[in-house]
């Protein structure tokens, strides 16, 4: 019987953010920075046919949060909504604070909750030396991963410690 033998060693690392990423407006500014200015070095290739620039972003979501209160401000209800844009997530907020079925339904008034909003994008390198990997900025942490080189955790780490927002 063949025994499964380790062909690479791959490694995830996070940086769990003090200060959660203030709002949308900052995050996607923090995002197409990276893509524009590709802090990393990362190289354009060519996957099955297909051309692929040194940084993409692979994934998005953004997750809306409504509360809704009583006379009182205590809350008597919430509800939320998943988008895969920052379009469709501004247009979600909006369309879950004007549904008056939703805010009947509750019984109460909706009012937005950005502190408990959401937010996250993965973005695809790829390193001069071939391997491919993933940053996935969140709200409130960077995740590194599928790596094995240190030199591009410490590119991460580098550019990371540049921007006052993921401190």
């Amino acid at each position: 019987m063949a025994d499964f033998v380790q062909k690479t060693i791959t490694k995830t690392a996070v940086r769990e953010l003090a200060t959660p990423i203030a709002d949308v407006s900052a995050f996607d500014s923090i995002v197409q920075a990276v893509i524009t200015a590709n802090p990393f070095g990362c190289v354009a290739y060519t996957e099955a046919g297909v051309m692929h620039p040194p940084v993409e972003k692979s994934k998005e979501t953004y997750v809306a949060k409504v509360v809704y209160q009583d006379a009182l401000a205590k809350p008597v209800g919430n509800q939320s909504g998943k988008f895969s844009s920052i379009a469709g997530f501004n247009a979600g907020a909006a369309a879950l604070l004007a549904d008056t079925a939703l805010t009947a339904a509750h019984g109460g008034t909706p009012v937005r909750d950005p502190a408990s909003e959401t937010y996250s994008a993965t973005l695809r390198c790829r390193d001069p030396n071939g391997e491919l990997y993933m940053v996935t900025i969140a709200r409130d942490r960077v995740n590194l991963t599928s790596y094995s080189d240190d030199a591009i955790r410490t590119k991460v780490e580098t550019w990371a410690d540049s921007v006052a927002a993921l401190a």
